[in-house]
């Protein structure tokens, strides 16, 4: 998959980023390889790897997951305790996006 300077261009904007030519080249360049890596690593027969960590696995003993319990939610009125301003139970927090 090729990644072109307009991929970058349209990322950039959806992430509020101003980049300059320079960087626009440069991080399409390392886009690309970054992804001709990846298919060249697609490419490899894997089928007899063995896992080296999985998520769902059987648990023993002294694994360190803990049974899952129903408790009380959050209140709100807990939630925005230490917040530094509040509004309406809700955090209030400075304008980021000036677009």
């Amino acid at each position: 998959m090729k990644i072109g300077e307009a991929d970058i261009r349209r990322v950039a904007e959806l992430a509020n980023l101003a980049l300059t030519e320079e960087e626009v080249a440069r991080m399409a360049r390392d886009m690309d390889g970054i992804l001709q890596h990846i298919d060249k690593l697609s490419e490899l027969d894997t089928s007899g790897v063995e896992p080296m960590a999985q998520v769902l696995y059987d648990a023993e003993e002294t694994a360190t997951l803990r049974e899952d319990r129903e408790r009380a939610p959050l209140s709100n009125a807990d939630a925005v305790a230490n917040a530094a301003v509040t509004s309406g139970g809700y955090y209030k927090v400075p304008r980021v996006i000036e677009r």
